[in-house]
C-alpha cells in the first residue's frame, strides 16, 4: 500500500483564458468512481452550451482507477494531459473537469495539451492539496479512572484520537503509523501501569 497520497483540499473552480478560449477547471475530491462520475455529470449540466467538457479522475491511493475523456477534442489533447497533471502531482481520489468555450482561435494539438494540463495545475495551486498518511487503526481499552488523563496524554503527544466510547470500560480508537506500534505499546504500558489493553485493527488513511 502507498504510505501517503495527496488529494484536493476542497471542491472549487479556476478559470483562465488562452487565445480567447475560456478554460474553466472544476476540481473536487472523490472517494469513489461513482462520486467522480456524478461530479462530471453535474458540471456538464451546469455548462450545456460549452464546446467541450473534458475530464480526468484518479481513484485509489495506488491510482488503481484512472479515466479520462477528450469529449470531442483531438485524441490525447485534453483528458490525457489533465490525467498526467494529476498523476505528476501525486493527486488521488480526485476528479477534474475542464470546460472549454471556444473563442475562435485554433490552438493546435500542442497548444491544447499545454492548455488542458496547465489549467488543472493552476487549479490545484489555487485550491490547494492535503496529504493523507496511511496508519493502523488501534483500540485502547482502559478503566474509567485513567481514561480522562490517558485521552489528554494521547492528544498531547500528537496521537490521532478518532473516537472515545464509554461502557464498562472506556475504549479509545486511535490511528498509529505502523512504524510507531511497538514504541506505542511501551508508552501505553508506562502511562497506565500496564492496565490498558491494545488491539490492532485494519489500515486507513488520515490527515498527515
Amino acid at each position: 500500500m502507498q504510505e501517503q497520497y495527496r488529494t484536493v483540499a476542497r471542491a472549487g473552480v479556476h478559470e483562465t483564458e488562452i487565445n480567447r478560449s475560456r478554460f474553466i477547471c472544476a476540481l473536487a475530491p472523490a472517494a469513489t468512481e461513482q462520486e467522480a462520475q456524478a461530479f462530471v455529470a453535474r458540471i456538464r449540466r451546469e455548462h450545456p452550451t460549452a464546446t467541450h467538457n473534458c475530464f480526468a479522475y484518479v481513484i485509489g491511493a495506488d491510482a488503481s482507477v484512472q479515466k479520462a475523456s477528450d469529449d470531442g477534442e483531438p485524441g490525447g489533447t485534453a483528458g490525457v494531459p489533465m490525467m498526467q497533471m494529476l498523476m505528476r502531482r501525486d493527486v488521488r481520489y480526485a476528479v477534474a473537469v475542464v470546460t472549454r468555450y471556444y473563442g475562435g482561435v485554433k490552438l493546435g494539438a500542442g497548444g491544447l495539451i499545454r492548455a488542458y494540463g496547465s489549467v488543472v495545475g493552476e487549479a490545484l495551486d489555487a485550491l490547494g492539496t492535503i496529504t493523507r498518511q496511511r496508519f493502523r487503526l488501534a483500540t485502547v481499552t482502559v478503566d474509567h479512572q485513567r481514561a480522562g488523563k490517558l485521552e489528554n496524554d494521547l492528544r498531547a503527544t500528537g496521537r490521532t484520537v478518532r473516537e472515545v466510547r464509554y461502557g464498562e470500560a472506556v475504549t479509545i480508537e486511535i490511528g498509529l503509523p505502523d512504524a510507531d506500534v511497538d514504541a506505542f505499546r511501551g508508552w501505553l504500558a508506562d502511562a497506565t501501569a500496564g492496565t490498558a489493553g491494545l488491539e490492532l485493527g485494519g489500515e486507513a488513511y488520515g490527515d498527515a
